[in-house]
């Protein structure tokens, strides 16, 4: 049984690099990126690095839930002090707020652009920048064509880059390795604790290449994403139902 894993797993990896896909291993160092439940729709049940992902969202909420998410695979890129472009024309993000995910914000580069035409132009420009980790461009709008550019500019540069899209007025195919919505469910405050519980969310993960598509409710705690027992979901709703 052993012998065919292993003859599988490099008949996989033989098609990702045929189809130009990177490997999961980020440098020989690791392939976890604390996901959880997540990691086994991807291939190798690990995170794509060097690859495009599109994470779609709506509303404040919507929008702060998916910078959290991806502060948090930021955290895991961002290890032995590289350095991490995060590109917008209407920055919402509060800096010291990625803390909390694993990331020291003075080893993020803002660049705050007047147009958002100019805000592709500049993603671009850092996914040529091999030394990067990653980069992280919020926009609304962008092309396929577009998006065929960047891919082939992570597949040279090995940089890992995350797009955004705040409220996009068209929900189009891209050439991205994955399409991602991020939204905010209530927290659970810890028994006896004051304050706020830790950052939940809907977690769905709409297209992946060689992989499979799924939907989860998770809690980012102790540096990962933690699945929500199904018990606990349904207690809440409950006591939400009780106090509406």
């Amino acid at each position: 049984m052993a012998g065919n894993n292993q003859v599988i797993q490099k008949l996989r990896e033989e098609i990702m690099a045929l189809e130009r896909f990177p490997s999961p291993k980020l440098g020989g160092h690791f392939s976890s990126f604390g996901l959880g439940p997540i990691e086994a729709s991807f291939s190798g049940n690990a995170f794509p690095v060097g690859a495009i992902h599109e994470f779609i969202s709506q509303g404040v909420g919507g929008a702060a839930s998916t910078n959290g998410f991806i502060a948090g695979l930021l955290g895991k890129l961002m290890q032995k002090g590289r350095f991490c472009l995060w590109v917008s024309n209407q920055r919402p993000l509060f800096p010291q707020g990625l803390k909390h995910f694993g990331v020291e914000a003075d080893r993020i580069i803002f660049i705050d652009v007047k147009r958002e035409k100019d805000v592709l132009w500049t993603i671009e420009q850092g996914l040529k920048c091999g030394v990067l980790a990653a980069v992280v461009g919020e926009l609304k709008d962008i092309s396929f064509a577009e998006s065929q550019r960047l891919q082939l500019a992570v597949e040279r540069s090995r940089v890992t880059g995350f797009l955004h899209r705040h409220q996009p007025r068209r929900e189009h195919a891209l050439a991205c390795v994955t399409r991602w919505k991020i939204r905010p469910i209530p927290s659970q405050l810890e028994e006896g604790m004051p304050g706020m519980g830790f950052p939940r969310w809907k977690v769905e993960l709409i297209k992946v290449r060689n992989g499979r598509p799924g939907e989860w409710k998770l809690e980012w705690k102790g540096g990962y994403c933690q699945a929500i027992p199904a018990e606990k979901v349904e207690q809440r709703s409950k006591m939400e139902q009780h106090y509406a």
